[in-house]
């Protein structure tokens, strides 16, 4: 189906192009959000007259992005969630529960606007980019831990996978003992 973008989309084009894209797409996404408009003569009339207005809207919500993005980038917010003992999660952390972090912390982010390139299913600080609008993104830290003692924890480097009685062992290995004059080899009693 060809459709005229009303606004900049990723890996489709800018505003006014034309493009190709699935029926599908078309139909549950673009023209239900009010991102594209059909390609009909019609449309295209319609598009050309309203093209100044929908360019200056553009360029207003681009700088109000602009102007939240500083404050933003590099912030970093916490999310508590029930972990294991290797760090592995019951579950995984969703666009959702990134957008409630971000909007306890005092922004104003919707789900749809956080772009997660991978599920978020361990324990630690994990990269997170918000696109405030389609041509500003902000990059943010999200810090996954089991409780806001770990997470101050985490947010100091230190891993908090690793479970504290391997911790003990591995301090007090010592391989030389294993070799003391007397000492049977494992296996031999």
């Amino acid at each position: 189906m060809d459709v005229i973008l009303l606004q900049r989309i990723g890996r489709l084009g800018q505003m006014g192009d034309v493009v190709t894209v699935k029926d599908g797409f078309a139909r549950n996404y673009l023209l239900p959000q009010k991102k594209a408009l059909r390609a009909t003569e019609e449309n295209r009339k319609h598009f050309e007259s309203q093209r100044a207005q929908l360019e200056a809207t553009n360029l207003e919500q681009k700088k109000e992005a602009e102007a939240v993005a500083p404050k933003l980038d590099g912030q970093i917010f916490v999310a508590i969630r029930s972990a294991g003992d290797t760090g592995q999660l019951y579950g995984s952390v969703s666009t959702r529960d990134i957008s409630d972090a971000v909007t306890a912390g005092g922004f104003t982010v919707n789900r749809n606007q956080v772009v997660l390139d991978k599920a978020i299913k361990t324990l630690g600080v994990h990269d997170t980019k918000i696109q405030l609008h389609p041509e500003v993104i902000a990059n943010v830290k999200l810090n996954v831990a089991r409780s806001q003692d770990e997470a101050d924890r985490q947010a100091r480097g230190e891993d908090v996978t690793v479970v504290k009685s391997e911790k003990i062992e591995l301090e007090t290995f010592n391989p030389d003992a294993m070799f003391e004059e007397g000492a049977a080899p494992a296996g031999e009693e």
